[in-house]
């Protein structure tokens, strides 16, 4: 392509955006509801940047309020008791947890901080979409979106052009599919 006004190569349109519905994470729960808590089998599969495959047994409280989750992976031999998310501002949550690992024989303690926007230098949206299919069966999407919005900037008498445009770039990418089926004694 010829470069424009300003001197620079103009990019392609592959260059300004890209979506990536290939996911990295692929997720299996089995839920069973037991007496107010939540008794749970995940079979999580990875591939990126490697091939693995992760079990966990999560239990947590039924409770709308509930504040813990107890998370034990038998093959990396860890349990851990994680909080619910905090919110601290309303796109600022807190998360802590406790663990310990058999394997290493150590116990510690870890915190983070969540939101659903920011990123490296870039703005970026993370979010979880579910999709009831129909009672008991559930499909969850993690998605994210990175993004530059467009900038138009001008110019008279300074050597700068006079019109100048950043057509601005979009990636966006699914990164992470749950089936999560669900077994409940109360009726629906």
């Amino acid at each position: 392509m010829e470069p424009g006004s300003n001197g620079e190569e103009h990019t392609s349109w592959e260059d300004l955006y890209s979506i990536n519905l290939m996911p990295s994470e692929l997720l299996l729960k089995f839920r069973k509801e037991v007496q107010g808590i939540r008794v749970g089998v995940n079979l999580e599969f990875y591939n990126a940047p490697a091939n693995e495959y992760q079990a966990k047994l999560v239990l947590k409280p039924l409770a709308p309020d509930r504040r813990w989750k107890f998370i034990y992976e038998p093959i990396h031999q860890d349990v851990r008791v994680i909080s619910k998310k905090i919110p601290i501002t309303k796109f600022l949550n807190l998360q802590v947890g406790l663990g310990h690992s058999f394997q290493m024989n150590a116990t510690g303690w870890k915190w983070k901080l969540t939101t659903c926007l920011g990123g490296d230098g870039i703005s970026r949206i993370r979010n979880k979409t579910s999709l009831g299919l129909f009672p008991g069966m559930d499909f969850r999407f993690g998605w994210r979106a990175d993004y530059v919005f467009p900038e138009i900037t001008g110019a008279l008498g300074t050597g700068e052009p006079l019109f100048n445009m950043n057509s601005g770039q979009l990636h966006a990418s699914l990164d992470r599919v749950e089936a999560i089926l669900t077994h409940s004694d109360g009726a629906y």
